[in-house]
């Protein structure tokens, strides 16, 4: 059961799609306690009551403890101090003995959430101002609730197919002979490889739907090129316009006025990649139809996937700040800086990209009305991918388009997927990824994934390795690193035979991850469950973080320490072990419940199927059109004689594979 409370005039975020009609704020449930002005709501946690949610963020998949922050913030350092990444997910799940309850704040700004910091036993939810719509869901058990939810706002994104085979990219890959070195490192290697994203550099000094005519100097052409390799090309987009006289987005922005406003009504200025931008207005639905049918220039070139990027917004600095610190500057000209001198200098240079007061500065036109961007800061890259989205609808109304974007909130889960944004060459990344998935899979977003490797710093073959082990099961499964990283390419490295059978069981796995991925838009499910929503009464299942259910049939168990040759394994019940070392090549063994320590070598990847279940198993292929639908390997775990396979998303695709 949902139900709405309605706090003042809240921004209409469009976050929900069914209709709830607003209920007397006085019949909330006692379990919440209202602050005298509304901002802040308190609900006492027991003991072992655990809360889910909050899509991305730091922290595990039990959140308490810490004290998170639903501000959308281009930040690449995702350490544990982090209070905000680059989404804002409202969502959060209280699932204990005495209460089982859903929480989202419908709310386009500022949300923090005190997970038991302050007062281990009290999560403290506050507001900006009390202008918000709460929704409280109530069902028996944790995934009621979520599939409460997820009917709420509206059915998951579907990626096309092929957008599961393995990506490649690299902010770095200047020219068209770069891009088709990497294709053949893979192909002359035998080695899946499905695509290659373009980052900054294929454009026209980073100017938004341009191309570099020097570096890749008859772009439909290449593109047909790789799609004859069966490769797709999949462009950056980001949000910043190039203020530049000649420049047709530019003038039709200018002219139309579809950007964003200062104070005085100028359209208002900021530096992205291209130098002083101008920002689309992406909460004005025409601005949002004229820069999404924009995208026509890269579809009618056969481009059929995207990515979104710096749509937090991520701003270098703004007119207005880089001029108050350039004023300042001068005042340590010649100067005998001390330490508190040097603290403040230090933070007035650092402070230039995404200034809070920039945010304050620029507004939006919604309907006619102006509205402060910081007060709906969250709802702007939602909003992009939504212009993306809708646009493909006109501009390539027979075409399945890959989509996926940095900066989310919950109702962009409708328009497209998500990569966890710049992560980092660590160990611990492998393990934040784990958490992040299914708390993702809560609020809708179902096609997502991290930085195979890790975006910034050295990875090593180790670590590329193992975190390939755990992104073979995430839909989007993309190794992307950052200019002055290493080369992180697999086939760069020594032991690329074992790369190549993990990416050719990463293939043989689509048949069932797609399938699965169908069935959790289809049912408002997760792709990705904690043991403990589905093992309820297990104690020990609900205090497990490292291991994840993946749909019906699956558990995994990956490897995120260095040096790692093994780990410890509870299992919640029976299962049958398989330790893969490529499709062909792997062993068997039932595993009784309990507690195990299992060694997993380098190259090997554990897969537990659950009792009563099977596992379908195609064979690997350098690219999903070469997968076959119609000759698996199955293998089952106790009395199982059917599986219910999705091959593509439509209704009539529905098999019933019986054995």
């Amino acid at each position: 059961m949902i139900t709405r409370y309605t706090f003042g005039n809240p921004f209409k975020t469009e976050a929900v799609v069914a209709e709830i009609a607003a209920s007397d704020v006085r019949n909330i449930p006692d379990a919440v306690r209202l602050s005298e002005d509304c901002m802040k709501l308190n609900l006492a946690l027991a003991k072992d009551d655990i809360v889910y949610g909050l899509g991305e963020n730091v922290g595990g998949i039990n959140k308490r403890g810490r004290k998170y922050i639903s501000n959308c913030m281009d930040d690449p350092n995702q350490t544990e101090g982090r209070h905000s990444l680059y989404a804002a997910h409202n969502f959060v799940l209280v699932s204990g003995t005495d209460i089982c309850m859903g929480l989202f704040i419908d709310y386009p700004s500022t949300v923090t959430f005190d997970v038991g910091f302050t007062d281990k036993d009290l999560m403290t939810i506050t507001v900006d101002t009390a202008d918000y719509d709460l929704y409280i869901i109530e069902g028996k058990n944790a995934l009621d609730i979520i599939g409460e939810f997820r009917k709420a706002i509206g059915e998951s994104y579907v990626a096309p197919k092929w957008a599961f085979g393995y990506i490649q990219s690299r902010w770095g890959y200047i020219t068209e002979d770069d891009v088709r070195d990497v294709v053949s490192g893979y192909r002359d290697n035998k080695i899946p490889l499905e695509g290659v994203c373009l980052d900054i550099d294929y454009m026209e000094r980073y100017k938004d739907f341009t191309i570099n005519d020097e570096r890749f100097p008859d772009f439909a052409d290449f593109v047909a090129e790789m799609k004859h390799n069966n490769i797709h090309l999949i462009p950056i987009i980001d949000a910043g316009v190039k203020i530049e006289d000649g420049y047709d987005i530019y003038e039709e922005g200018v002219k139309n006025n579809y950007f964003c406003k200062d104070a005085d009504g100028n359209d208002f200025v900021a530096a992205v990649w291209p130098g002083r931008v101008h920002m689309p207005d992406f909460l004005n639905s025409k601005a949002r139809e004229w820069f999404g049918d924009h995208y026509a220039f890269l579809t009618e070139k056969g481009i059929d996937g995207f990515w979104n990027d710096m749509n937090e917004p991520a701003l270098f600095y703004s007119d207005k700040s880089l001029k108050k610190v350039m004023d300042k500057l001068h005042e340590y000209d010649g100067k005998d800086i001390d330490l508190q001198e040097w603290w403040a200098f230090q933070g007035m240079v650092n402070g230039l990209a995404n200034n809070p007061e920039d945010y304050r500065s620029f507004y939006h036109n919604v309907d006619g009305e102006q509205v402060r961007h910081d007060k709906v800061h969250n709802l702007y890259g939602y909003n992009m991918t939504r212009s993306a989205s809708e646009a493909f609808k006109r501009i390539a109304p027979d075409k399945k388009i890959l989509m996926f974007s940095r900066s989310s909130s919950i109702g962009m889960h409708r328009y497209g997927g998500i990569w966890t944004g710049d992560n980092a060459s660590w160990w611990s990344h492998i393990e934040l990824i784990m958490h992040q998935l299914p708390a993702l899979n809560m609020c809708g977003f179902l096609y997502c994934g991290a930085d195979t490797g890790g975006f910034g710093f050295d990875t090593t073959e180790e670590l590329l390795m193992r975190f390939i082990e755990m992104s073979m099961f995430t839909p989007l499964m993309r190794n992307h690193a950052a200019l002055g990283s290493r080369l992180q390419e697999v086939y760069r490295f020594k032991d690329v035979d074992s790369f190549r059978n993990l990416l050719n069981l990463r293939y043989s796995l689509i048949p069932y991850l797609y399938s699965e991925y169908v069935k959790a838009v289809r049912n408002n499910s997760l792709l990705f469950t904690p043991l403990g929503m589905v093992y309820t009464d297990d104690k020990t299942a609900r205090l497990v973080e490292d291991e994840l259910l993946v749909g019906e049939s699956i558990m995994i168990t990956p490897i995120y320490k260095e040096n790692a040759r093994g780990r410890y394994v509870y299992l919640p019940e029976d299962m049958l072990m398989l330790r893969f070392r490529s499709p062909e090549d792997y062993d068997e063994e039932m595993m009784s419940a309990g507690h195990h320590y299992v060694d997993v070598d380098v190259n090997e990847v554990l897969i537990w199927v659950r009792k009563g279940h099977a596992l379908i198993l195609g064979k690997g292929a350098e690219s999903t059109a070469d997968i076959s639908h119609d000759n698996f390997n199955i293998i089952k775990c106790g009395d199982v004689s059917s599986y219910t396979y999705y091959d593509e998303y439509e209704n009539e695709s529905e098999t019933i594979l019986n054995f």
